[in-house]
């Protein structure tokens, strides 16, 4: 796997060979990058750090903390840790990159 530029299309490659919903594609420090692909449903809990989504392909809606957006490829989501957040009728087509980052229980402001 490359170690600082990945394609959309490597990174699906990734996630296929995985036989997962969602595989880590990169780490550094305290980032961790993966690439997730639900499918029907979103079925994750609260994560225990910080993260960032940025919608890969197609599109849907995302509920995090009682707030539901529309969201489109290219999309930057925000969510803090410990927060109930999940997709919500998205594409078939749906992808993203998930970014983890910082200590455990998230960053303090």
């Amino acid at each position: 796997m490359p170690n600082n530029h990945l394609s959309i299309a490597q990174a699906t490659t990734l996630l296929q060979q995985s036989g997962n919903l969602f595989t880590e594609i990169f780490k550094h420090g305290t980032l961790s990058v993966e690439f997730y692909k639900p499918k029907k449903t979103d079925k994750q809990t609260p994560h225990s750090r910080d993260e960032v989504y940025v919608v890969a392909t197609g599109t849907g809606k995302f509920y995090n903390d009682g707030i539901t957006t529309a969201i489109k490829p290219g999309d930057f989501l925000f969510v803090v840790a410990g927060v109930e957040h999940r997709f919500i009728y998205f594409t078939d087509d749906f992808s993203t990159w998930v970014f983890f980052y910082g200590p455990e229980g998230g960053e303090k402001e």
